[in-house]
């Protein structure tokens, strides 16, 4: 695949990662309008590496060489003699995450911005509290009463 064709794959992903994609266009209800907004966070990794073949000359086997030879540098033995052709490769990843964060309801009265709690990201602070008390709870009565065997 040309490196045209990958930029071209990740601005037709980055012009769909928009919250009309994940969550719809404005709403109209009972004359009030209904508009979500959302987080869109895109991300894209690439890698590309090639290597250039090396000219090598086939040595003889190592029971045929005295220890003068083997001390001798040579070429890097094992491939044919000759150019090698190039040798290359690559990969790539991307993805794309909405979050709703919000809803904008429009009416002839007012503007109103009703926030989306995320309850999973309270609980885990919670719990990452009542972890926090009790790790400092348990050395401070470690440190008073001392360990107890």
């Amino acid at each position: 695949m040309s490196l045209d064709r990958v930029f071209t794959v990740v601005e037709g992903m980055r012009q769909v990662a928009c919250a009309d994609t994940a969550f719809g266009k404005a709403q109209e209800f009972g004359g009030r309008v209904l508009i979500p907004v959302a987080t869109v966070s895109t991300g894209f990794g690439l890698g590309l590496g090639q290597t250039a073949g090396v000219d090598c000359e086939v040595g003889p086997d190592e029971g045929e060489t005295t220890p003068e030879e083997r001390q001798t540098p040579t070429k890097p033995q094992g491939r044919s003699e000759g150019t090698a052709g190039e040798v290359g490769g690559g990969g790539g990843g991307g993805g794309v995450r909405s979050r709703p964060i919000a809803v904008i309801e429009v009416s002839p009265a007012a503007t109103v911005i009703r926030p989306i709690v995320d309850e999973s990201k309270i609980l885990l602070a919670g719990m990452a509290l009542i972890a926090w008390i009790a790790l400092w709870l348990g050395l401070t009565l470690q440190a008073i009463f001392g360990r107890e065997a």
